[in-house]
C-alpha cells in the first residue's frame, strides 16, 4: 500500500504460541515461543537459569502438545537436587535470573580470525531458513573456534533463539566446543548472561549492543562486537580475541 495505491498479498508470518515449562512436577515457568525445538529450548532455558549443570541432572525431558497446552515435563536425578537448585526451582525465574551469580568466562586463549568473524556475522541470514518465510525471526548460531557451525536455532524472541542453540549443545554435552556466538539481534544483559553462563567467550551481533550488555561483558572476561555501519566491526571490548 501506498499513497495512491492498494493491493491485496499473502504473508506467511511466524507463530508464537506458549510453552510451559514444568520442574518436578511443579510449574517454573511459561514461555511465549515459536514452535519447534521445545527439548532444547527447555534445557538450555534451565541450564542458563542454573537448574542443571550438566545432562546427566536430568532424569527424563518430554513435551507434550495436548488439550491442555504445550508443556515440556523436566525431572531432576535425586542425586544432582542440592537445597539451592530445590530452592532456585521454587523462586520465580524472574527473581531467580536477577540473583544469579555466573563467573567470568575463562578462555583467554581463544584467538579468532577477524576477516572470518566478519564473514559469518554478515552472511547470517543465509542461514536462516525462517527469516526467508517471514522476514521476522532471530536467529542464534555457535561456532567454534576455527569456525565450525555446532548449531543454529530461530525464533520469535531473541532469548528463545539462545536457549535453544544452548540446550541443542548442552543436550548432547558439546557445549564446551563453542567459541563464537553471533545473534541476529542487538546483545543485551540477559544474552550476556547466558553466554557466560555457557562459557562462550565471543558475541557478535548485527545491532549495537546495550550499555549495561558492554558493562557486564567486559566484568565477564566477553568479547563483544557489532556490523559497523559501512563495513568492518565495532568491537566494545575483548578486541585481544581477534587476530
Amino acid at each position: 500500500m501506498d499513497k495512491n495505491s492498494t493491493a491485496s498479498s499473502q504473508h506467511k508470518l511466524i507463530s508464537e504460541e506458549p510453552l510451559k515449562i514444568i520442574i518436578q512436577d511443579r510449574l517454573y515457568s511459561i514461555i511465549m515461543r515459536t514452535p519447534g525445538d521445545e527439548l532444547p529450548l527447555a534445557a538450555g532455558f534451565c541450564f542458563s537459569e542454573g537448574i542443571v549443570d550438566k545432562p546427566d541432572d536430568i532424569e527424563s525431558l518430554s513435551f507434550s502438545n495436548k488439550s491442555d497446552g504445550n508443556k515440556v515435563n523436566l525431572l531432576l536425578n535425586k542425586s544432582s537436587l542440592s537445597s539451592q537448585k530445590e530452592f532456585n526451582i521454587s523462586c520465580s525465574h524472574i527473581i531467580r535470573n536477577n540473583c544469579q551469580v555466573i563467573c567470568p568466562v575463562e578462555k583467554d586463549n581463544i584467538k579468532l580470525d577477524f576477516t572470518n568473524a566478519l564473514y559469518y556475522l554478515e552472511n547470517l541470514s543465509l542461514i536462516q531458513p525462517l527469516r526467508k518465510v517471514t522476514r521476522s525471526s532471530h536467529a542464534a548460531a555457535l561456532y567454534s573456534s576455527d569456525f565450525e557451525l555446532l548449531a543454529i536455532s530461530e525464533d520469535a524472541g531473541r532469548h528463545n533463539a539462545l536457549d535453544k542453540t544452548i540446550g541443542k549443545l548442552f543436550l548432547d554435552n558439546t557445549l564446551c566446543k563453542a567459541s563464537l556466538l553471533i545473534l541476529s539481534s542487538r546483545i543485551n544483559c540477559e544474552l550476556v548472561q547466558k553466554a557466560a553462563r555457557a562459557g562462550i567467550p565471543v558475541i557478535l551481533a548485527i545491532s549495537r549492543p546495550t550499555s549495561n550488555a558492554i558493562k557486564l561483558a567486559s566484568q565477564m572476561n566477553i568479547t563483544i562486537a557489532c556490523l559497523a555501519e559501512k563495513s568492518g566491526l565495532y568491537v566494545f571490548c575483548g578486541k585481544s580475541r581477534f587476530v
